[in-house]
């Protein structure tokens, strides 16, 4: 099991950055795969960034060059720094984690936090 809870969200104007945090109750070390989705109203459930088999990451072509995923192993944590954010940047994002057992992946969900970019 892994329990994954977020913060970091909230109202920022266009242009400007937030910082999202998500702390895993167990040691990332053991996990995956682990990163971020976002969901916009009305829209399904999609990938913004990740880490994969260790440190290779993955972004969204809509968030490249603006968002950036990182860690603190000692901290069991992963964050999502967010700059030059656009208003359709918002939506509710999700921590994830998909830990590899046998042939199957386990998925974990954080319960979100919302980011409202206002234009």
């Amino acid at each position: 099991q892994v329990q994954l809870v977020e913060s970091g969200g909230g109202l920022v104007q266009a242009g400007g950055s937030l910082k999202l945090s998500c702390a895993s109750s167990r040691s990332i070390f053991s996990i995956n795969a682990m990163g971020w989705y976002r969901q916009a109203p009305g829209k399904q459930r999609e990938l913004v960034a990740t880490f994969r088999s260790g440190s290779v990451t993955n972004y969204a072509d809509s968030v490249k060059g603006r968002f950036t995923i990182s860690r603190d192993n000692a901290k069991n944590t992963v964050y999502l720094q967010m700059n030059s954010l656009k208003p359709e940047d918002t939506a509710d994002y999700y921590c994830y984690a998909g830990v590899v057992v046998g042939n199957a992946v386990n998925a974990y969900w954080g319960q979100g936090t919302r980011v409202t970019v206002s234009s």
